[in-house]
């Protein structure tokens, strides 16, 4: 009985036994009660442990290479540890151990239960493990080892020490997959850590590693896997490829201090390595002025050019037959950038290759300015504000929704992504159309000069006509000027802000930054031939009175995350200093370009001037005290524009002042405050999306707000705004007041 005891407890199969653990009802009054009792202990231990070797043999053939490394070490264990237990039990009898046999030939059943009392809990902890195992089809490694880590978080030591070797084995699987993925650059066919384009599947990574170090991971994986993909001339040395497998062979993830620490190591020589043969500083520098220099429109007489060529190219296809011809195409906006290069300092960049058209929308035929009265309220309250949702200003410069993209390939995408070239984009719309407006202002500046002059070789100092039409004829002509010079300060006040106060000293603050980040790292390594540098250098800005420069969060060595995170951080100080960030300032701006393109439409309209020609069909009464029916028209015509335009500047600065009172927002996903998003936007106030640093704001915020004072201390240098306007909003037709605010009454 003692033998086929034995045989039970080592995985076969016996009559004892003929169901589970239950004795044979034959035996049961050959037994006394303690024996029945020992018996049926020992029989559900056998049980279990037939149990877990057939779910262990079954799983071992699973496609999951941890699934399979989990079992081979659980058959390992059982085998090294529970059979050969059996196997000593049975050498013991055979021997007639004193301590097992009593008397030379009695083996009690209740020594034998004592000897594999200690597999009790452990065989009750693993057939619930393989339960788990069982109830889940696909087993990704990051939750499988979790699931053991936790497991082994016991007070039972034999239970804590079989999970923790099984979590060990697992872990060792995962070590070489990501030694394969962050120092060869390849994935597995089965169980891989990333996709294709080298993102971290879900349920890759443990949850034992920390957010910084899978940052790193999916980093250095992806640098890795590009230049192998991109068969760059300079590939990885070999000597770094033994060095990090090494250093990766000595951890497991949940040592997390000394993974991260080689993690971080191996973040390091990569990214240095990358900064000196692949993406190098000079690629870097050349890529952000280009940016700056085509999206920000750093090169002024390139985004002039540009703009009268695409005025050019509306007026020839709407003059043109009507047809296919007629349509305004990709490939025409393409041959519209090469023609704005000629004689510019852009005809011999190649960064201009990179520059292309996008038209959401398709061909179209390109429309005139509308001469309808703009969707603009006379009272414009805080109320109607805070209900607009954000601002695009694609369509103004064309007019239908035109997106300009810069094309990036590698090694650039290393520091440049898709939401970066989104923010670019909407900079350059909204400035475009911002220098596009003034441009048309000073257009119309010019053909009302031009007029006033050819009109005063006959008319003398006066305007013409009867006594009656002289004055209407003055007021009108007085009126349509001060329009014109309130609009053309408003966009020189603006524009000047932008393109001086934020886009110049954003843009030369962020190069310093990056000079100093680079000298820092360059300077040590040429005088001690270290890769990791302590000391941090600086070079003097060039800029009066700079701001101070957010300290990066990735140590003092220089890699691409910190590279991204400065340039991170100066397309958010751009956005909030050009205003874009603020939904109720930029929908008032919006309203603002379109009252002046309103407004150059009908001056166009009429020929270059407010006034009609007297001997126009309407210019002059026919009779009696009356005045002209196209004098009074474009009388109240401009009297409503300029009633407008004095609404919305006014509600101008009192958003923008009601801004600076308000406290800043915080992103608090860093990937969200990247991408200009409009649906993201929808409150009125100063949003800055600036990143908080451990609960702080950065350090270069408060510089960002003395942008927009500086913007309102441009606007209320004579106290327009500050003092109030006496009359203004009771004037019907705002003539008389038009011609005080102009110094001309």
């Amino acid at each position: 009985m003692i033998a086929e005891v034995l045989l039970v407890l080592a995985g076969h199969a016996s009559s004892l036994f003929p169901t589970d653990h239950t004795v044979h009802p034959a035996f049961t009054p050959l037994l006394h009660p303690g024996e029945q009792q020992c018996l049926e202990s020992l029989g559900q231990i056998a049980c279990r442990y037939r149990k877990i070797k057939k779910s262990s043999n079954t799983l071992a053939r699973s496609s999951s290479r941890y699934i399979s490394a989990l079992c081979a070490k659980l058959n390992a264990i059982l085998k090294d540890e529970y059979e050969v237990l059996v196997v000593e039990t049975e050498a013991k009898i055979l021997q007639r151990d004193s301590s097992l046999v009593a008397s030379g030939s009695f083996v009690p059943l209740s020594s034998i239960r004592a000897i594999f009392a200690e597999w009790d809990a452990p065989l009750i902890a693993l057939e619930a493990l393989f339960e788990e195992l069982e109830a889940e089809q696909d087993w990704k490694p990051g939750p499988l080892i979790d699931m053991l880590l936790s497991r082994s978080q016991t007070g039972i030591h034999r239970i804590a020490n079989i999970y923790s070797r099984l979590s060990q084995a697992v872990q060792h699987v995962w070590i070489r997959q990501l030694q394969a993925y962050i120092i060869h650059g390849t994935l597995a066919l089965t169980d891989p850590l990333a996709s294709t384009d080298y993102v971290l599947l879900d349920g890759s990574i443990p949850s034992c590693v920390s957010s910084q170090t899978r940052d790193s991971i999916a980093y250095v994986g992806r640098a890795i896997g590009t230049v192998k993909k991109a068969k760059w001339d300079k590939q990885f040395p070999r000597s770094m490829t033994i060095e990090h497998t090494k250093l990766l062979d000595n951890v497991l993830p949940q040592h997390q201090y000394d993974f991260d620490r080689v993690i971080v190591e191996i973040r390091t020589a990569v990214s240095e390595w990358l900064w000196l043969n692949v993406l190098t500083q000079k690629d870097v520098e050349e890529a952000v002025d280009s940016l700056a220099n085509y999206f920000l429109l750093r090169n002024g007489e390139f985004a002039l050019s540009l703009i009268r060529e695409l005025e050019r190219l509306k007026v020839s296809r709407l003059t043109g037959r009507a047809g296919p011809t007629s349509m305004i195409r990709e490939q025409d906006l393409h041959l519209a950038l090469l023609r704005s290069s000629l004689g510019t300092t852009a005809q011999h960049d190649p960064s201009l290759s990179h520059l292309r058209f996008q038209l959401p929308a398709g061909p179209l035929r390109p429309l005139l300015p509308s001469l309808a009265v703009a969707p603009v309220a006379r009272d414009i309250s805080t109320s109607f504000i805070g209900t607009l949702e954000s601002t695009s200003f694609h369509d103004l410069l064309l007019g239908t929704p035109l997106i300009l993209n810069y094309s990036v390939s590698w090694p650039l995408d290393l520091f440049l992504h898709a939401s970066d070239l989104q923010i670019y984009a909407a900079l350059f719309s909204y400035l475009s159309a911002l220098r596009k407006t003034h441009t048309r202002i000073h257009t119309c500046w010019t053909a009302l000069s031009n007029a006033q002059r050819a009109r005063r070789r006959w008319t003398g100092l006066g305007e013409g006509g009867t006594v009656e039409d002289l004055e209407a004829r003055k007021k009108l002509l007085r009126c349509g000027w001060g329009v014109v010079r309130e609009m053309s300060w408003f966009l020189d006040t603006l524009l000047g802000y932008v393109m001086t106060d934020v886009v110049d000293v954003e843009f030369r603050r962020m190069k310093n930054l990056l000079i100093e980040k680079t000298t820092s790292i360059s300077i040590p390594r040429q005088t001690t031939g270290s890769q990791n540098s302590g000391d941090t250098g600086s070079v003097q800005g060039s800029i009066s009175n700079p701001a101070p420069a957010p300290a990066p969060s990735t140590g003092s060595h220089l890699d691409f995350s910190t590279l991204r995170s400065i340039h991170t951080s100066y397309l958010e100080r751009l956005l909030t200093g050009s205003l874009l960030s603020n939904p109720a300032v930029t929908a008032i701006i919006r309203m603002i370009l379109e009252v002046c393109e309103r407004f150059v439409a009908h001056v166009e309209r009429w020929g270059g001037d407010v006034l009609p020609a007297l001997l126009f069909e309407g210019s002059l009464a026919g009779g009696g005290d009356r005045v002209g029916e196209l004098v009074q028209e474009r009388r109240m015509i401009v009297a409503e524009i300029n009633e407008n335009l004095n609404a919305l500047l006014e509600s101008f600065y009192e958003q923008l002042s009601i801004s600076t009172t308000q406290q800043p927002f915080s992103a608090a996903d860093a990937s969200k405050s990247m991408a200009y998003n409009a649906s993201t936007v929808s409150t009125s106030g100063f949003h800055t999306f600036i990143r908080p640093k451990r609960g702080k704001r950065l350090e270069g915020d408060e510089e960002v707000r003395r942008h927009v004072e500086r913007l309102l201390l441009r606007l209320d240098f004579n106290g327009e705004f500050s003092t109030h306007r006496i009359g203004r909003k009771g004037q019907s037709e705002g003539s008389e007041d038009i011609l005080r605010e102009g110094g001309l009454a």
